[in-house]
């Protein structure tokens, strides 16, 4: 384990005074101020005021909670006093201008996993750090339609047993941890690199029904186990807290899917490209993993919308490319023979 501080590693990514990666840094750096505020907000729990109730449904479709709306407040308060100059938001409508000069664009979700708020579960802020599309910026929203491949850095925060920041500047992701006692967050896992043989998969098995056939193939030959094609055991798990999710895959391997499905709305995914599955996938890639919306690369997609939802598949690299050939060529996956000719575990 290393000692070093968020500041001294940000210091040292941006020390050859580079203007991107300068204002990169100052960025993080406000985040992460931003942040223990937000966990400071969070440890007050249902007898502080922002656990008083809901609001009606944010720009992404889902139900606002009071400290989604604070949690929102505080970041893009944040981001005015950082080199922003648009801030993109699961909770609002529309990219909101800041600074017109300003060379970085930032999408963020101030509090993913918000349902879980009432029952104590990890919860977390995920964000994107872009460059901006034409300076100074004109259009506000043009800056978020590139490819995830055009991050220059992502991260999440996670509100759990102890405060963490996920990172990555495009070299590596990397783990901090933040000291009470410090004041600061440190580096506790440098470089960190997921397994390639994943044991768990996360996934809602509640929407078996809805899943198309080559999902719940899947999910069947992992729940037959030693018994079945895989030839082993593996858990299940499923959070509902993506950042709890992508936490648990980076430590300990594994893999998430959150498919389309046949339910109205539901047929494109309910993740958000830019400001949840974009971040997570450059980390995911960053440490040996892998991200598809279960064919296609997600950092290959282009966007076409602020709001826009894909299904979700990442981790261990190895087992997102088994659920790809699930998908485009079952009749290849050597343990199935042919594959569409095995009935379902919970089929009748």
């Amino acid at each position: 384990m290393t000692t070093a501080t968020l500041d001294a590693f940000l210091g040292s990514y941006s020390e050859r005074g580079d203007e991107l990666r300068v204002a990169v840094s100052a960025v993080v750096r406000q985040l992460s101020l931003t942040a223990v505020k937000v966990r400071n907000t969070i440890n007050q729990g249902a007898l502080g005021k922002a656990f008083a109730g809901s609001h009606s449904k944010n720009a992404a479709g889902d139900t606002q909670k009071e400290l989604d709306i604070l949690a929102d407040d505080m970041f893009i308060e944040a981001m005015r006093q950082s080199p922003v100059a648009v801030y993109g938001s699961e909770e609002l409508e529309h990219p909101a201008l800041l600074d017109p000069r300003a060379p970085l664009a930032l999408a963020i979700d101030p509090l993913d996993g918000s349902s879980n708020i009432d029952t104590n579960v990890s919860i977390g802020t995920i964000f994107s750090i872009l460059p901006v599309a034409g300076e100074p910026v004109s259009e506000p929203g043009a800056s978020f339609f590139q490819k995830g491949d055009a991050q220059l850095a992502a991260g999440f925060f996670i509100y759990g047993p102890q405060l963490a920041l996920v990172l990555t500047l495009g070299s590596g992701t990397h783990i901090f941890v933040f000291s009470s006692r410090l004041g600061t967050f440190v580096q506790a896992y440098e470089s960190i690199v997921i397994a390639d043989r994943a044991h768990e998969f996360a996934v809602n098995a509640a929407n078996y029904r809805h899943w198309d056939e080559a999902v719940r193939l899947y999910v069947d030959d992992c729940l037959k186990g030693t018994e079945g094609p895989r030839g082993r055991d593996f858990n299940m798990r499923w959070i509902a807290s993506l950042v709890a999710e992508t936490y648990r895959i980076l430590v300990r391997s594994g893999v998430f899917l959150y498919p389309g499905d046949r339910r109205k709305g539901y047929g494109e995914g309910r993740i958000r490209l830019i400001y949840e599955a974009n971040p997570i996938a450059f980390l995911i890639e960053q440490a040996g993993g892998a991200a598809t919306d279960t064919a296609s690369r997600i950092l290959d997609l282009m966007p076409r919308s602020m709001h826009q939802r894909v299904p979700l598949v990442f981790g261990s690299a190895r087992e997102v490319a088994r659920i790809g050939r699930y998908h485009t060529e079952p009749s290849n996956i050597g343990e199935r023979a042919p594959l569409f000719s095995n009935r379902g575990l919970f089929r009748a």
